[in-house]
């Protein structure tokens, strides 16, 4: 695996994308993306409006995509800064241990970079003890926090 390289998403990706989700929230044991994940992909990444989500694939030699990331920037209040908000980060079973995690890894970081932002946050189950080592072995310090989701209506 490495010639496998990363890159940014194109519109053609996005229905491989959405089932990299849909493999990816099964994984951690959470509901399924909706139907229309793709097409709502679309017009975050690619619609009329300036994209803040970006997404990244990663990239067998053969074509296939075994794995993605997304990110978006972010706001601190307590550093008033702005920082790069890593949401997912998701490979295949088999496309683990491979290098391709370093490898969407240092595109993040990339992306950080680009945008003028000096930090990179994100979260993993705490139950995720391969992502956890993974994380640990980049050099990532980690917070003990819970997340909360509340609906509006």
């Amino acid at each position: 695996m490495t010639a496998a390289h990363v890159r940014h998403a194109r519109p053609e990706d996005l229905d491989r994308v959405a089932e990299l989700a849909a493999e990816h929230a099964a994984y951690e044991k959470a509901a399924p993306p909706p139907p229309d994940l793709a097409a709502r992909l679309h017009r975050l990444l690619f619609g009329p409006t300036p994209a803040r989500l970006r997404c990244l694939v990663a990239e067998l030699p053969d074509t296939t995509l075994a794995g993605y990331a997304t990110c978006a920037p972010e706001l601190s209040t307590w550093s008033a800064t702005e920082y790069l908000h890593m949401d997912c980060l998701y490979l295949t079973e088999g496309s683990r241990g491979h290098g391709l995690g370093p490898l969407l890894m240092a595109a993040i970081r990339a992306e950080a970079r680009a945008l003028g932002l000096a930090e990179i946050q994100w979260q993993t189950p705490t139950w995720n003890e391969g992502a956890i080592r993974f994380y640990d072995r980049l050099g990532a310090t980690s917070k003990e926090k819970r997340r909360y989701s509340l609906p509006v209506d």
